[in-house]
């Protein structure tokens, strides 16, 4: 499987980012959509509104928001499977969020899952 970078979507972009898919439920506040270079919106691959609010960005709450989320992704398999398409392509690809804590997101719980099941 080819690599699956992670990156905040403020950062901008490069060349080596290939194809830029933003996996947060909400737009990033401020960022203009048309000079983002945000190339898909998956917002259906993001936590469930509930976990998200539930979460928090709490460093306290990391463990149980990775098993919470894998869980959800478990069940989620057409989305999870039209994100998996997207690995097929020729370019890498590029998970995006915003989060200001470049540790404790749902991009690096997403990755890790992708990267588990293959």
């Amino acid at each position: 499987m080819k690599p699956v970078r992670v990156k905040r979507a403020y950062e901008a972009p490069s060349s080596d980012d290939g194809l830029r898919v933003l996996v947060d439920r909400l737009w990033p506040r401020g960022l203009k959509r048309d000079s983002s270079k945000i190339d898909r919106w998956l917002k259906d691959v993001a936590p469930s509104d509930g976990l998200r609010r539930w979460f928090g960005h709490d460093p306290g709450r990391w463990v149980e928001f990775e098993k919470r989320y894998r869980a959800e992704l478990a069940k989620n398999a057409q989305n999870v499977a039209s994100l998996r398409e997207l690995l097929k392509g020729d370019k890498p690809l590029t998970l995006l969020y915003a989060a200001k804590d470049t540790e404790h997101n749902n991009a690096i719980v997403l990755r890790d899952f992708l990267r588990r099941r293959g």
